[in-house]
Formats: structure tokens, sequence, C-alpha cells
């Protein structure tokens, strides 16, 4: 007897189907990016070898990633989640009302979030790899600008937290539990699921 046909008789109800949207290489790009960017960030100035291998890992994983947006599997690419910023306005719009359209793969918000974390984490990397020059080592305006970065970059993250929070309760499925598992509830999706 299946699980589907254990739970149908125990209570009438069959758990939702489920699909595979995120590949191994993104779901352990974006835990690993978590734990590195953490640990950059704790280290900063305190431990500069440490922070400096990190930062170096990070830049390494990014270039990977977007290697992997013109190549990867469907829903890992740049075309299957950037939109027009029309369709991305619309989106918010139906979103803020909870009635945003589900997506299988990243909804056009999600999409302009990655362009937003990759080119943070450019600039963040690009600075903090020109600190480490002759030319820019000891520069006090360039420290500046990499801690902008790493500013603005928690900033987007606790944007990026809040977008998976509300499109979690929007559509009842767990997004942080699909990024573990590589997979999500089947259901509507208009985005040529």
């Amino acid at each position: 007897m299946t699980i589907a046909q254990q739970a149908i008789e125990a209570g009438g109800v069959t758990p939702p189907a489920t699909v595979k949207v995120w590949d191994p290489f993104v779901r352990v790009f974006h835990w690993s990016l978590v734990g590195l960017f953490i640990a950059a960030f704790a280290t900063g100035d305190e431990v500069e070898r440490v922070h400096i291998m990190v930062g170096y890992a990070i830049a390494a994983l990014v270039g990977l990633r977007i290697v992997w947006g013109f190549i990867g599997t469907r829903h890992a690419r740049f075309s299957d989640f950037v939109k027009s910023p029309g369709t991305v306005v619309a989106y918010l719009k139906g979103a803020t009302s909870f009635k945003g359209q589900r997506y299988l793969g990243h909804n056009p918000a999600g999409g302009i979030m990655i362009l937003l974390l990759l080119a943070t984490l450019i600039g963040t990397c690009t600075t903090g790899y020109m600190m480490t020059t002759r030319s820019g080592w000891g520069s006090h305006e360039l420290e500046e600008v990499h801690e902008a970065f790493a500013n603005g970059m928690l900033v987007l993250i606790g944007l990026h937290i809040v977008g998976v929070i509300w499109a979690s309760v929007e559509h009842g499925e767990n997004l942080a539990r699909a990024m573990i598992t590589g997979r999500k509830k089947t259901g509507t999706d208009t985005s040529h699921a």
C-alpha cells in the first residue's frame, strides 16, 4: 500500500503531489552562500585571512551560478525567471493583496532579487579584491564602498527573507523547505510549468 493510499484510508485526503524544481547545484549554491556570507560578515576586519578566503569562495560560487544561469536546469536559468519590469510590477501588485500568481520556479520578484543579490555580491567581491591590490591597499574610500555593498547585502537578504515568508503564506507552501528538498507542490502555475 502506498503512502497516498494510506493517507486516503486514514483521513480521506490525498497528500499534495510534488515535483522536482531546484536541482542540487542551486540548493548547494544557495545554502553554501548563506554560510559563507555569514562567515565573511562575522570575520570582517577581525580575521582578515579567513575573510579574504571566504570572499574568494563567494566570488567562485557567484561565477558558477552565473554560468549555471545560462546552461543549468530549466528553473535555474535566467530566461525562466527574469521578467520585464511590467511583469514584476503586476506581480507585486497582486502579491501585496495575497493574490499573486503562483510560479513553480522563482516568481518575478524573486527573479529581480536574484539579480540584485548577484550584482551586490559582485560589487562586494570586486571591491574586496581591489583592497588587496597594490593600488587599493589602505584606501579608506574603497573600504567604505566595500562595506556599503556588504550592508546593502544585509538589506537585500532581509527583503529576500520577507518575500520568501510572504510567498510561503500566500501560496501555502514552505519555500525554505523547497530549497532544501528541491521539491515544490504541483498545482496552478501559469508560468509554463
